[in-house]
């Protein structure tokens, strides 16, 4: 890490492009947990001292423009929890561009609906995170449940409303327990082992399903990660999803539904083979 003078028009976004990292919240959590007690800021003041983490990980991406994503290039999906479709205005072409480059950006786009329409992502058979699914973190040594703050609308897997089955978005950024929630931390030895963790999330949650959203808000799976400020990767342990059901719950279940919540099953084939039995199946 390294100090910084904060500047007269400084702010925390400036500064965050100045020093090449991901976005301003990194640097803002990053400093609030290093700095003294007395020098915590939500924003920047000047005349005052900002701690700058050098750590690569927090870094940006120099190949992409900053503060972009790719959810921002494309039109947004349809909201499936309030049944709204969202969209976004495409800017005016500028008509002094020559054809040949608007005719390229065509093809780009084109090529990039394609690959969409086809299904080839990264979550193809991946399964949604629910409130009680598990995660892990790189430097930590337990496995924290989630608790969603975003939303209490929309659930996976579970017609009831039971709350283990929330759908986790992008903001759900605080874990149960919320105290030490990964135990301790291998970044900080200490005389006795280690010291406890202090678990501060860097930005929202990464590499979400931005084609499913919970009141405008992406959806995670299990590919999904976030960054800690203190240098940890949090990861996907357990989905959650996992239920029990018996047979009278598969014949009357919704064949399109539990196909998007159980990509890689059959579920007209799954149906036939739970006729005439007695045993629990799980989904």
């Amino acid at each position: 890490m390294k100090n910084y003078i904060i500047q007269k028009g400084d702010t925390f976004s400036s500064l965050a492009r100045q020093f090449k990292l991901k976005n301003e919240g990194i640097l803002k959590t990053y400093h609030n947990l290093h700095c003294p007690a007395e020098d915590v800021m939500q924003e920047a003041v000047p005349g005052k001292t900002i701690v700058i983490p050098e750590d690569p990980q927090l870094m940006a991406d120099e190949t992409e423009p900053q503060n972009t994503s790719a959810s921002s290039q494309e039109e947004s999906p349809e909201d499936i929890a309030s049944g709204e479709e969202n969209s976004t205005e495409q800017p005016p072409q500028n008509e002094e561009q020559p054809s040949e480059k608007a005719e390229s950006q065509s093809d780009k786009e084109e090529k990039k609906d394609k690959k969409e329409d086809g299904g080839s992502t990264p979550h193809e058979g991946k399964y949604f995170i629910v409130q009680k699914g598990t995660v892990q973190c790189n430097q930590g040594f337990k496995f924290p449940k989630f608790k969603v703050t975003s939303h209490q609308k929309h659930y996976w897997n579970d017609e009831e409303g039971n709350a283990d089955y929330l759908a986790v978005t992008e903001d759900d950024l605080q874990l149960d327990p919320a105290a030490q929630p990964f135990g301790q931390c291998k970044l900080k030895p200490s005389s006795g082992g280690y010291l406890p963790c202090a678990y501060a999330p860097a930005g929202k949650w990464q590499k979400t399903y931005e084609k499913v959203k919970v009141m405008g808000k992406s959806c995670l799976t299990e590919i999904s990660e976030l960054m800690c400020s203190t240098g940890g990767k949090i990861t996907i342990l357990k989905h959650g999803q996992q239920s029990e059901a018996g047979k009278s719950h598969v014949a009357k279940a919704n064949t399109q539904e539990q196909q998007v919540y159980n990509p890689v099953v059959d579920f007209d084939e799954f149906k036939e083979d739970t006729k005439g039995t007695d045993e629990l199946y799980y989904s």
